[in-house]
């Protein structure tokens, strides 16, 4: 098989990893991807976001399977115009990646098929019209821009300085781009927080193991949210009970509700859930695989990935196939200063020679680049440091020792990924 991975972030990275595992890959392609990514498979470049671009790139290299990480290409149709050639491909029509391209779409699915999820308080379309409205809401508010903004499009306001603040930035300044040019207000509600994905071939689906996503830039959960600054996978995430419920209240009405609406859904699908006292709730979708929580996720991988995920393209996903390593797997992220605001690039990245040797973690690229002999920092987060083990706190040390090797002017990681680990089951299951 010859692959062809779409993007250049850390997600990728892992996804290049474990493909290049299975024996029945040859060759791999990945488009743009990035310094690390270059060491295990080709780097092409192109334009994650430009779908004619990757057309024209796959009708060139002839892969006999293509895998969309970033949700641009997703939400530009990528799918749709690869199905027009006939070729398999990883990803959900444009159509379906409305799911994650508006939350306003999402939000009226949910409620259409009666789908747990957070009580929307209103939508609006200017920053009076949403302002004048915060007299009449309660304290804590969630505020959410209707359209993609990277991850920074959400924001739990305290208090009515803090919404206003989002949304003149929204509305007036322009800080979220088009994507924030409608906002919803949504209740807020309180649990906590888990990423549950599966992988779907139009008919059946799969569960892959779940994972718990830290967004705040600080320990303790404190500062702005980011893309991610780490995620951990375990065997004690989920009770059986609350995992049956997730399936049952969430997923399998998902599914259903989708071919309803005459969705065939092909490729990843992420519920971002909360998981509160009365059970599971949807606060988000996302149309394809989490980032970081993919790289904790590929460290649990005990299958030949290749294989499943041409299965997918094909309509032949066999959920048996899907095999997991025991015990638990984290994925730490080092980003740039200021990050995730203003930061810098060009910071030349040490300590990254036969670190895999020493530690037992792999380090996954996101933002970097090559510049001459050197690695140098090219992003806002820039590597995810991952292991897995036979417990949450084995995979830690090696991550935080793997941690400690790397330096560039200015890295900031969070110390307490994982720290908020525990089982967490509903009433009455």
């Amino acid at each position: 098989m010859k692959i062809l991975v779409i993007g250049g972030g850390g997600r990728e990275h892992a996804l290049v990893w474990k493909l290049t595992q299975s024996p029945r890959v040859e060759h791999v392609w990945c488009a743009p991807g990035n310094a690390g990514i270059a060491q295990d498979a080709e780097c092409v470049t192109v334009d994650a976001g430009d779908v004619p671009s990757i057309v024209e790139l796959a009708a060139k290299l002839g892969p006999d399977l293509t895998v969309v990480g970033p949700e641009l290409p997703l939400i530009h149709g990528i799918a749709d115009a690869f199905a027009a050639k006939g070729w398999p491909i990883v990803s959900p029509s444009q159509q379906a990646a409305q799911l994650e391209g508006s939350k306003i779409f999402a939000k009226q699915f949910l409620q259409r098929h009666a789908i747990p999820t957070p009580k929307i308080l209103g939508v609006y379309e200017s920053s009076r019209e949403a302002i004048a409205a915060l007299d009449g809401v309660s304290w804590p508010l969630v505020l959410k821009a209707d359209g993609l903004c990277a991850g920074k499009g959400v924001l739990v306001a305290p208090d009515r300085a803090a919404a206003v603040e989002f949304l003149e930035g929204a509305f007036d300044r322009n800080e979220l781009g088009a994507g924030g040019h409608k906002v919803l207000f949504e209740a807020a509600i309180e649990g906590d927080e888990l990423s549950f994905i599966i992988l779907a071939d139009g008919q059946t689906y799969a569960p892959l193991v779940p994972t718990r996503d830290h967004k705040r830039v600080f320990d303790g959960n404190r500062g702005p949210n980011t893309g991610g600054m780490g995620a951990y996978s375990s065997d004690d995430l989920l009770t059986p009970a609350m995992r049956n419920t997730i399936v049952e209240q969430i997923v399998e009405p998902t599914m259903r509700g989708l071919k309803a609406d005459g969705v065939s859904y092909r490729g990843f699908l992420y519920f971002g859930l909360m998981l509160t006292a009365d059970g599971p709730q949807v606060l988000e979708f996302n149309c394809r695989l989490g980032d970081p929580e993919t790289q904790a996720i590929m460290a649990r991988v005990d299958f030949n990935l290749a294989e499943v995920l041409l299965d997918a393209a094909s309509e032949k996903l066999d959920a048996a196939k899907l095999k997991w390593k025991p015990g638990a797997s984290v994925c730490v992220v080092a980003a740039s200063a200021g990050y995730p605001g203003k930061f810098e690039s060009g910071k030349p990245i040490r300590g990254l020679t036969d670190f895999s040797h020493d530690t037992g973690a792999k380090v996954l690229h996101a933002g970097t680049k090559k510049i001459g002999d050197s690695i140098v920092t090219a992003g806002g987060r820039v590597l995810g440091v991952t292991a897995s083990g036979d417990s949450l706190d084995a995979a830690l040390t090696k991550v935080y020792a793997g941690m400690s090797k790397i330096e560039f002017e200015g890295k900031h990681f969070r110390h307490d990924i994982g720290a908020s680990s525990k089982r967490v089951d509903v009433a009455g299951a």
